[in-house]
């Protein structure tokens, strides 16, 4: 458990350990939830699908593609429970591939029309 006060700048570092130097990580959705198991129920989005949810988010410079460097505010919104679990997803992508996901960046999902 790591411990932090409302408010508190939370630092995070997600490291890829490969030799490998065209590999790169892109954070894809981190979220935080009363529950360590179902993220959907009652979560805090930071990141979701590459998009930046919480205006407290931000990057800083990391030496490599195999170092993602982040930090957020700790926040109220899930004030009433003495435990939240964050739950972060990241893709691993080749280095200069401009067609994968870590170039595409922010996608905002596009509504689907229901069908009768």
């Amino acid at each position: 458990p790591y411990f932090v006060s409302i408010d508190q700048d939370l630092f995070l570092e997600a490291s890829l350990h490969s030799s490998d130097p065209l590999l790169q990580l892109f954070l894809h959705t981190c979220v935080a939830s009363p529950t360590r198991h179902n993220s959907a129920t009652g979560a805090h989005a930071i990141v979701k699908d590459g998009c930046v949810k919480d205006p407290t988010y931000a990057t800083f410079h990391s030496p490599n593609g195999h170092t993602l460097r982040f930090k957020f505010k700790a926040f109220q919104s899930i004030r009433n429970t003495p435990v939240v679990y964050l739950q972060c997803e990241l893709v691993v992508c080749r280095a200069f591939d401009y067609s994968s996901r870590c170039y595409q960046g922010c996608v905002k999902r596009s509504k689907r029309e229901a069908n009768s």
